[in-house]
């Protein structure tokens, strides 16, 4: 498989196994010259035997990629369609993150995910085992940026994200939280910092050094430094919240 083998292969753990493994051996198969599921689900079993003495296996840079492009799959095709804006977003964010070669070769495999049928149950809960709280909500800012590239997050993706937020024990709070990031509503701000129009000054202050503390960017440090992008978009967004609604307030 040669480079294209040398880049799934670094950094990539927990995703060697279970429905993610599966998913990937299928669509190599399908695209890879030389290569069978057979020979996958034997690398498969060698990282299990690697790893056999550890009780968890932990997230690393490359797990949190593959697992991007597994769900982004799924939030591209939940309208029905696959819109080349959004296409175009994920290709966009994976050269940020990682850079145009790397990127190159997750799109490659994107190109053959997207065709497969995938239970977004079974790839949530393997995720969900070995990818913290901090991270996960990062996939689900991921997945909005992604819905929302063609200008609107419909009803049929933000169906598809809730549920993948469910799946990954996700509370509405924190939901509703990245959720209206991306809409511009009169509360929406509020929503961002988990609270209501009808609190105190003191409880606006609260709150959002509550946010600010859990979506700073070192939280998503342990899935590698390029997924700091991200994270830093989305505490920006905290930050603009809490400005906005000092502005309105006239806080100090």
């Amino acid at each position: 498989m040669g480079k294209f083998a040398k880049w799934l292969g670094a950094g990539v753990g927990f995703t060697l196994g279970g429905p993610i493994g599966a998913i990937l051996g299928y669509t190599l198969g399908s695209f890879v010259d030389g290569f069978s599921i057979q020979d996958f689900t034997q690398e498969q079993e060698e990282y299990k035997q690697q790893t056999q003495q550890r009780t968890r296996v932990h997230a690393t840079s490359g797990d949190f990629e593959i697992s991007l492009l597994i769900l982004a799959s799924v939030v591209i095709k939940a309208d029905g369609k696959v819109d080349r804006r959004e296409l175009d977003y994920v290709r966009m964010h994976f050269v940020k993150m990682y850079g145009k070669d790397r990127a190159n070769h997750a799109f490659k495999l994107f190109s053959g995910i997207i065709k497969r049928q995938i239970s977004t149950r079974q790839v949530c809960m393997q995720i969900r085992q070995h990818m913290t709280h901090s991270s996960r909500l990062q996939l689900i800012h991921f997945l909005f940026g992604i819905a929302k590239a063609d200008g609107n997050v419909s009803s049929s993706e933000e169906q598809e994200i809730h549920k993948i937020a469910s799946y990954f024990y996700i509370n509405d709070y924190d939901y509703t939280s990245i959720k209206a990031m991306f809409y511009n509503e009169s509360d929406s701000a509020y929503k961002i910092l988990e609270i209501t129009k009808n609190v105190t000054d003191d409880e606006v202050k609260k709150a959002y050094r509550k946010m600010a503390k859990k979506y700073h960017p070192d939280r998503v440090q342990s899935v590698g430094e390029e997924h700091l992008v991200g994270a830093k978009e989305k505490f920006q967004k905290i930050q603009s919240a809490y400005e906005k609604i000092k502005d309105e307030r006239g806080m100090s």
